[in-house]
């Protein structure tokens, strides 16, 4: 899979593939905690990620600074 992600082009997919030594199926990319724990926490991982997604593909003049609080 990750290799057909990186052979896509339009759009290409830029996203990341990330790996853990005896990582469960639904392993989220915290090298840190258990699944687990870090299950509990998906939206304090990738908030900021999803914001600069966000703030990169917004319109030009769109509000992107009213709604962050």
């Amino acid at each position: 899979m990750e290799a057909f992600l990186e052979s896509t082009s339009d759009p290409y997919y830029g996203g990341e593939v990330d790996y853990s030594d005896r990582a469960e199926h639904c392993w989220n990319g915290d090298h840190l905690n258990p699944n687990h724990i870090s299950r509990l926490r998906y939206n304090t991982m990738y908030l900021e990620r999803i914001l600069a997604r966000i703030e990169e593909s917004a319109p030009k003049g769109a509000d992107l600074t009213s709604w962050r609080h």
